[in-house]
């Protein structure tokens, strides 16, 4: 019997010839290239693409306001900033996608404990900017501490939470709870009420994805709704951005000139270069750089955007589906969770139906810190979702080709 089978194989792996398929390459970039998600990268790529347009389309109208009335500004100064980071950056993503899974998570770990430590210290050593800590400046630039903690938060949430299976007396899930708790009230001192709100709602889709009880997901839920109700009452940047979505307190003018942007353009956009009501925007390369996109190229390529964002998200979800790894589905899932939630966010305040929350959206917005840290997401990311093509499955069966034989 064992002979046989051996045989049935042997005759399989004849029909697929490692050399005609390029698999004879055991080097770290041949392994990479046949186990990597082709059409994860592909998806990623394309949206790296389309941001390095938009800030392109952004650019003069972010140079023009932060030039200090200095008529010979470069228009193209932080579209040239961006091609840097993005040169920077995609190596990094690429180079941790190569990563074994093992590596990866002992990278996350570290990161995450390096850059909590790091967010204790925002507030403290921090430089001021529009009234919020957000920032620590090492010299040669400044560093968002939040922005790196995001990815290396999930998959250490991820490892801690796939405890359980090894172990169920282990205490995973209030400690997950004190070490959410502990970033967002460091967050809420910076403050960024908005990161706060992306880590405890990646925290809860974590916790169902682990498998905790309806009933604590609903006592969760309700905690949420008391959480924001306190925090209108005890905590002003709340209060301040509650009122002002709800009520049209204050100044509204930054979200309503971002929504007269988007729909300036209609469907199709002004075209690259045409749009003039950018010029109005606080932030245009940034926070409102979806708007810039609206009035350029039109209400479609916004559609499109949005659209690349939850294929993203979908094909990420879909591939976890015959995973067995708990902690792969936890971290893979995890990051594409908060990936697209702060997309989401961000193209939500742009036509007001969120409050103003000063994030960015991802791959898109101009930025270093965000760049960087969105490399290292996506690389884990790819790191965890990188399969062998030709053999799935347990010991005790072999796929070729989608054809299976067991022993």
């Amino acid at each position: 019997m064992i002979k046989s089978i051996s045989g049935q194989i042997k005759a399989k792996a004849a029909l697929i010839d490692p050399e005609r398929y390029g698999r004879s390459d055991t080097s770290a970039m041949g392994r990479w290239f046949w186990e990597i998600d082709k059409v994860l990268l592909l998806l990623i790529t394309v949206l790296i693409s389309i941001g390095l347009i938009a800030v392109a389309a952004a650019s003069p109208a972010a140079a023009q306001r932060y030039s200090g009335g200095n008529v010979r500004f470069n228009e193209l100064y932080y579209f040239w900033r961006q091609l840097a980071w993005i040169a920077f950056g995609i190596p990094v993503m690429i180079g941790i996608s190569m990563m074994p899974k093992d590596r990866a998570r002992r990278l996350s770990l570290f990161g995450a404990a390096f850059f909590f430590v790091l967010l204790i210290f925002v507030p403290i050593i921090g430089p001021e900017v529009n009234g919020a800590h957000r920032w620590i400046n090492f010299g040669l630039g400044q560093v968002q501490p939040s922005e790196f903690l995001k990815p290396f938060f999930v998959v250490s949430l991820a490892w801690l939470l796939s405890l359980k299976e090894s172990d169920k007396s282990l205490p995973v899930y209030p400690l997950s709870a004190v070490l959410t708790g502990a970033i967002a009230f460091l967050l809420m001192k910076q403050p960024d009420f908005g990161s706060t709100i992306i880590f405890c709602a990646v925290w809860a889709a974590m916790l169902a994805l682990a498998g905790v009880s309806l009933r604590t997901l609903g006592i969760l839920a309700a905690g949420a709704v008391v959480g924001v109700v306190l925090a209108y009452f005890f905590y002003p940047v709340a209060t301040q951005r509650i009122d002002e979505f709800l009520f049209k307190t204050g100044d509204n003018f930054q979200v309503e000139n971002a929504m007269r942007t988007l729909t300036a353009g209609g469907l199709f956009g002004m075209g690259p270069g045409g749009g003039t009501r950018k010029f109005g925007l606080p932030e245009p390369h940034t926070d409102y750089i979806f708007s810039v996109i609206g009035e350029e190229f039109g209400l479609i390529a916004c559609l499109a955007i949005a659209c690349l964002y939850l294929g993203i998200v979908a094909r990420v979800l879909i591939k976890l589906l015959d995973e067995d790894n708990s902690f792969s589905i936890l971290a893979a899932a995890g990051i594409a969770i908060e990936f697209g939630l702060q997309a989401l966010i961000n193209m939500m305040v742009n036509v007001q139906l969120a409050p103003s929350k000063g994030m960015t959206l991802p791959f898109i917005s101009y930025g270093g810190s965000s760049m960087i840290a969105l490399s290292i997401g996506m690389g884990l990311l790819l790191a965890f979702t990188r399969r062998n093509p030709y053999l799935t499955g347990t010991p005790y069966e072999v796929k070729w080709s989608g054809e299976s034989l067991t022993a």
